[in-house]
């Protein structure tokens, strides 16, 4: 009798596992169409031309989602949005590499790298002290920083990921990008376009890309200026996004000494003042410098290439659904306005300050 009960739990046991894993792919497979559908509304001749990526289209069509169908759903459907938002969005951080080699980074040359090393490490930096200035939330503050300094949403995805934040600060920080991020994308070409800024292509192309935030953006501004703005414009913007990867190093091991610092206040490892906390090493980070590396080698073919950065593009907008997904409007509310008066500092800073360092910087690194 003992062992027919023992069985019978173990049945149940089974049983249960595969509720939960059924329960979970529910809410993967609704997350996936939901990036099937931001992939459809991408290809629209009007969000073309507004150079609006998958994964902006995702993060909005999840947070609508959050704000209207989320409680009439399943709460067992919540692990597999979960699941979107942190495993695949590691994935498609590492993916993300196979857009860039390291001969993209001495094709650019040493006046692009430095302004973008300038242009990261300032905005970065700048970002949290005003961001402290403002008393705003240090996770949307860091996050908004790093979205403006090196990448846009991707970056923000990235340093999320590092940082282990609540989906609503991410989604916050996006929007931030993506509001900023275009105007600037009509706003360049304009001003270069009627004379106003007066800068030669090639200082042009190292301004756009060191100061635009998607890659999309960089795209659609450069695509609406000459084409040898274009070209260079896209190499040097991925210069900015290999720094993510010192960023979230860095970001990591400034966490741990905070972390030690609190233990050591509250009374913990008090016997020890010198002991740190334990670094949480973001490997997905390495994962994205070893892809870069193999795909210096050229060893697989352009059309795979093109294959797994469209499956890396749907893995990243799965990620962006599920994280908007998280998102009422009510967190929107509880973050404020000072976020945005965050964002439209730093967007100012790239626009002024990108262009005095390309302008009077370059023609001494040439």
């Amino acid at each position: 009798m003992h062992l027919h009960l023992s069985n019978k739990l173990k049945i149940e046991e089974k049983m249960k596992l595969s509720e939960k894993k059924g329960s979970m792919l529910h809410g993967v497979l609704l997350v996936a169409l939901f990036s099937c559908a931001a992939f459809y509304i991408g290809d629209m001749p009007f969000i073309q031309k507004l150079s609006l990526s998958p994964l902006i289209i995702g993060i909005i069509l999840g947070m609508l989602y959050a704000n209207s169908l989320r409680n009439q759903l399943p709460e067992t459907w919540g692990p597999g949005i979960l699941f979107c938002s942190k495993r695949l969005l590691r994935l498609g951080i590492i993916l993300y590499g196979f857009r860039l080699t390291f001969q993209n980074i001495i094709e650019v040359g040493l006046p692009a790298i430095i302004i973008d090393a300038i242009i990261v490490t300032v905005t970065i930096y700048g970002g949290i002290y005003i961001g402290k200035l403002l008393k705003i939330d240090r996770g949307i503050a860091l996050l908004t920083s790093v979205g403006s300094g090196i990448c846009g949403a991707a970056a923000v995805l990235g340093a999320e990921a590092t940082l282990k934040s609540k989906p609503y600060k991410t989604a916050v920080a996006v929007s931030t990008v993506v509001i900023f991020g275009t105007i600037s994308m009509f706003l360049y070409p304009a001003l270069y376009n009627h004379g106003i800024i007066d800068l030669t292509p090639e200082q042009m192309g190292i301004y756009t890309s060191s100061t635009l935030h998607e890659v999309a953006h960089v795209a659609g501004a450069g695509n609406s200026m000459e084409k040898e703005i274009s070209d260079s414009a896209i190499i040097v913007k991925m210069i900015r996004v290999i720094m993510l990867v010192p960023v979230l190093l860095i970001i990591s091991y400034s966490m741990s000494r905070a972390i030690a610092k609190i233990r050591r206040r509250v009374g913990i490892d008090s016997h020890n003042p010198n002991r740190s906390s334990k670094v949480a090493v973001p490997w997905f980070a390495f994962g994205f410098l070893a892809v870069i590396g193999f795909n210096s080698l050229n060893l697989l073919p352009e059309p795979f290439i093109d294959f797994i950065n469209r499956l890396d593009t749907f893995l990243l907008t799965m990620a962006m659904t599920a994280l908007g997904a998280e998102t009422s409007i009510e967190k929107f509310k509880k973050a404020g306005l000072k976020p945005f008066i965050l964002a439209a500092i730093l967007f100012l800073w790239l626009l002024g300050g990108g262009y005095l360092l390309t302008k009077y910087l370059t023609p001494y690194l040439m």
